[in-house]
């Protein structure tokens, strides 16, 4: 057996380890987490219903399959070995709108976001070895393979998710967009974490849910918030080269400036 997979562990020094067996309600729930990791706990509590929360693991919500109703339905999609991704001329409302060629998929996932921008990493087991990996190397995007979503191979399993310990300037939140309270996937979710000293940000990260067939790290603009002024008018600048790649299908181009006013409202609240 492997232990520790339904355990929360406090590494004083190193930051905390989540068993991948832990359920997305303990996540959400754990003191530590609520103190030192808000946008992760946000970000649990924003899954689903809390019945599904209290049946649904960290590792299972990091796993989750895409959210498109052409993969999941009767079509034979390109992710399914078909020729073809419908949502490039049907619906494509709730697709993609960075990251997806050849294939339009929205990775699922509220917790991963969260940890993408939380630096985290993830624990994989296989019968050979144990590796840890950064998880912002464990998601597979369609031009790298349209069949899979992640690195695991047959075999192998998350086992922990590890996150890194912060510094106590650092704060940090998750937005989720829906359409309605329960039940529903983000159209857009934005995760930010800040370090902050007088009136500059120190450092900072921000991911994307409901954007990418990832969940989506926003190198350029993170980069940018190390040493940036705290005012209402330079976050609102920043947020205008958030997503300068995307490229929106024919009926999501609207996630954009949704994106770009989340991330202004999510920076707001952490520096005030």
């Amino acid at each position: 057996t492997i232990p520790g997979l339904n355990k929360i562990e406090i590494q004083p020094g190193k930051g905390i380890k989540i068993g991948a067996l832990v359920t997305v309600t303990e996540v959400a729930e754990h003191p530590t987490i609520n103190e030192k990791y808000k946008a992760l706990a946000e970000a649990a509590l924003e899954v689903a219903s809390p019945q599904l929360r209290n049946q649904g693991t960290i590792g299972g919500n990091i796993c989750q399959r895409p959210r498109c109703w052409y993969f999941r339905e009767e079509f034979d999609c390109l992710r399914k070995g078909g020729d073809l991704c419908y949502a490039v001329d049907a619906e494509s409302k709730y697709h993609c709108i960075i990251g997806g060629a050849p294939c339009f998929i929205v990775h699922p996932s509220d917790t991963a976001v969260a940890l993408v921008a939380l630096d985290a990493s993830v624990e994989i087991f296989s019968q050979n070895n144990t590796r840890t990996i950064p998880i912002r190397e464990f998601f597979v995007l369609p031009d790298e393979n349209v069949l899979r979503e992640n690195i695991l191979k047959p075999g192998e399993f998350i086992t922990a998710v590890h996150v890194p310990e912060l510094s106590e300037d650092t704060v940090s939140s998750y937005l989720k967009f829906r359409d309605r309270a329960v039940w529903e996937f983000a159209i857009v979710s934005v995760a930010a974490v800040i370090n902050k000293s007088g009136s500059k940000i120190q450092n900072g990260a921000i991911a994307f849910g409901g954007v990418a067939p990832k969940p989506w790290f926003e190198d350029n603009v993170s980069a940018k918030l190390a040493g940036a002024n705290l005012s209402a008018d330079n976050i609102k600048k920043l947020t205008t080269q958030i997503l300068t790649k995307a490229e929106p299908l024919a009926q999501n181009e609207y996630k954009l400036p949704l994106a770009r006013n989340l991330t202004e409202k999510i920076l707001l609240k952490l520096v005030a």
